[in-house]
């Protein structure tokens, strides 16, 4: 199998002819570790062979797993010259999303070495290649470059990005050599990409952008820094020292999420440290505001491009850009995300709802088109079909409806408005463009609230606390000790920015907003607002504030009044109902708390448990009227939910009735203690497990 080939039209032949260019210069670099163009291209070489033998055919899947180094890239360009395509997986996902994938992808080998190969290999059924042992992959060159090399061409297979799973399930996206290099062509024309550029890798193996950042580096000669930290997946790492990294590596390129240029900016902000050398910084994977783009290149000065990037990787990762340089502040910047104008290859179009291109300033879904635009999806043909569609308007007549609404300007740059998953209630058949109006609501409601000097970070999001009941809510990371954070306070602020249009029934603060493991907002995890009958009034000027958890309009949590007069209720109930218990038990079982000859002080015990079993059930039936909603708040499914608002009823009511009459019976009436025991201890121990259950369920894969 050749390493000299330079095969045209596929990946591992751009890079092959690097490697021919300049064997010795650097190709990818981490920690102390380096391999050069010559040893990068050679040792894919010879894994590609052992990958064969393994029983790796041309036309295949092979995943890769491998932690960050030097290694992944040797695998992923073996798999590429063994004629098969690679399914990146990072080896410390969560079980059931490397099952998934796993499952799904049906890889023919598993590329990954030794400390992942029993987590894998419990995973999937896959033959595993572990790199760090496998002997053959050692073996000379000459061997493996004497086999003939498989057919490759641009149409073949490349890869399958599997997506962040934001809308469900993570399904694969069937990406070819000539997606890739499309897209790797309107990069190097866009970023002015050249051999001297060092570009750092900052993502995680399963996320687009890695495959990105590995083909803009090594199919241009330069080299390829990667951080020792992950800065998608751990959110704890030390940001502080990318400054450091950035001017010890000489770094001149690099992508960061949304979530790490925040952080960034706050850490540039605070400290005046700079990124120096670096002259292309960009910036994606969820909606980013004009007024942080700025801000971010005040920060970085002139000699910076800031770029606000969008794209999804049905459409190969990046498909506009936005570049903040000469762009000046203007009114309103804190309530819009300009994504601008299409790389080269590629067409964007908003589209109306009738599904043809609709005209300047009118919001529609934005759809894309192109040389990017890859083959569909793994396994899933339904999807396929009503994602990618036919378009008569298109050059090449089809295009991705990406399920995100825009605006085409005036001046040709694209504005992103929002994902339809703004709305997170069941949308059914619905198309991102029927529910324009309720996202515009929701978009606007969150450009007022981030516009509030206390407020950090917001989202508006539209959610169903109850079946067919739909609701805005607003969310707010806000500056701690900030005068006005509140909830019924930062509500009465979006009443009066918002002069009569859509005001949200609650804000709710929060410490941070959840994210997914691609760093994205996480709706599903967003925390339900207190029910309308626990927020303050509607109008600020109709009387105090109450309680709530979130508030509704005028509501937040400023008094007790809310939780204390709820709390005297429940009490008084539970004393009712307990009562009422107590007054029946010797009317429903005579003689059951009969405690004559039974000396002191057990006389007082028995008393006191006789009390505590009536108060339980007068608790189970308070639980049984009010506390449904209590465990839909925690956001499980309905059907849990139900069965374990009927366990924890159960668990409290059961005992009044099983001990009195367990007391009437005899020591030797078996078949009566019998039915008793299983009657009442039988449904309590699947009572325990339906608990168990609902405290160990996590959200379905992609969702974490």
């Amino acid at each position: 199998m050749s390493g000299d080939t330079g095969r045209a039209g596929t990946l591992h032949g751009l890079v092959e002819r690097q490697a021919r260019r300049a064997p010795a210069a650097v190709a990818v670099r981490c920690g102390e570790r380096e391999l050069t163009y010559g040893e990068l291209n050679s040792r894919a070489t010879r894994l590609a062979a052992v990958l064969a033998e393994q029983g790796l055919a041309p036309g295949g899947r092979a995943a890769v797993a491998l932690g960050r180094g030097t290694e992944v890239y040797v695998a992923l360009l073996a798999v590429l010259k063994a004629g098969a395509a690679y399914v990146p997986l990072e080896p410390s996902a969560p079980d059931a999303l490397l099952r998934h994938v796993l499952a799904d992808a049906a890889p023919d080998v598993v590329v990954t070495e030794e400390v992942h190969r029993v987590r894998l290999a419990d995973a999937g059924g896959a033959r595993l290649v572990c790199v760090d042992t496998a002997e053959a992959a050692r073996a000379p060159l000459a061997a493996a470059e004497a086999k003939a090399p498989p057919e490759a061409g641009p149409e073949d297979l490349a890869c399958v990005f599997y997506t962040s799973g934001s809308t469900g399930l993570p399904v694969g996206a069937l990406v070819e050599h000539r997606n890739l290099l499309a897209a790797y062509e309107g990069w190097r024309e866009v970023y002015g990409l050249t051999a001297e550029d060092r570009i750092l890798q900052t993502a995680s193996l399963e996320f687009d952008v890695f495959t990105a950042d590995w083909v803009r580096a090594l199919g241009t000669g330069a080299t390829l820094v990667v951080t020792p930290f992950n800065l998608t997946l751990d959110r704890t790492a030390d940001l502080g020292a990318l400054p450091a990294l950035v001017a010890a590596e000489r770094i001149t390129v690099l992508e960061l999420n949304v979530r790490t240029a925040r952080r960034l900016t706050g850490l540039l902000a605070a400290t005046g440290a700079g990124l120096p050398g670096v002259r292309l910084l960009t910036v994606g994977a969820e909606k980013w505001y004009l007024e942080e783009q700025l801000g971010l290149q005040r920060l970085l000065g002139e000699r910076t491009r800031v770029l606000n990037v969008y794209g999804l990787a049905e459409a190969t990762v990046d498909s506009t850009y936005f570049d903040a340089q000469g762009t000046a502040a203007a009114d309103g910047a804190e309530r819009v995300s300009l994504v601008g104008r299409p790389f080269p290859g590629t067409r964007v179009y908003v589209l109306g709802p009738d599904g043809t291109p609709a005209g300047h300033g009118l919001a529609g879904e934005i759809a894309i088109g192109g040389a990017g635009l890859t083959r569909g999806y793994l396994n899933r043909p339904a999807d396929t079909a009503r994602r990618f569609v036919r378009a008569d308007f298109d050059p090449d007549g089809r295009v991705l409806l990406t399920g995100d609404l825009g605006v085409l300007r005036a001046d040709g740059v694209l504005e992103f408005t929002a994902r339809a998953a703004t709305v997170v209630g069941p949308l059914g058949a619905e198309r991102p463009i029927t529910v324009l109006a309720r996202v515009r609501a929701a978009v606007r409601a969150e450009g007022a609230l981030r516009g509030h000097p206390a407020v950090r970070e917001a989202a508006v999001v539209e959610v169903e606390p109850r079946p067919g009941q739909r609701q805005l809510v607003g969310y707010a990371v806000t500056a701690p000790g900030a005068e006005g954070a509140d909830g019924w306070s930062l509500s009465q602020y979006l009443e009066a920015e918002l002069d009569g249009g859509p005001v949200p029934a609650a804000v709710v603060p929060v410490p941070e907003l959840p994210r997914t493991r691609a760093g994205k907002l996480d709706r599903t995890a967003l925390p339900l607002p207190a029910p309308p009958e626990h927020t303050a009034p509607r109008s600020a000027k109709a009387g105090g504030r109450s309680g709530g958890k979130g508030g509704g309009k005028g509501g937040g949590g400023g008094s007790w009044d809310g939780p204390v007069a709820n709390g005297c209720a429940a009490v008084f109930c539970v004393l009712l109902f307990g009562g009422g218990a107590w007054v029946t038990t010797d009317v429903l079982f005579p003689g059951s708390t009969d405690l004559t000859g039974v000396p002191s002080p057990y006389d007082a015990l028995f008393r006191l448990l006789y009390l505590c079993e009536n108060l339980a059930f007068g608790a189970g039936i308070v639980y049984l009227s009010v506390g449904f909603e209590a465990v839909l708040r925690m956001g499980r499914p309905r059907r849990l939910s139900a069965f374990t608002h009927l366990a924890v009823t159960w668990l409290l009511v059961n005992w009044w009735p099983q001990d009195n009459l367990y007391r009437l019976t005899r020591a030797d009436d078996w078949p009566r203690e019998a039915a008793l025991v299983f009657a009442f201890n039988v449904p309590l121990m699947l009572a325990a497990l339906v608990l168990v259950r609902f405290v160990l369920w996590r959200p379905p894969v992609g969702k974490e």
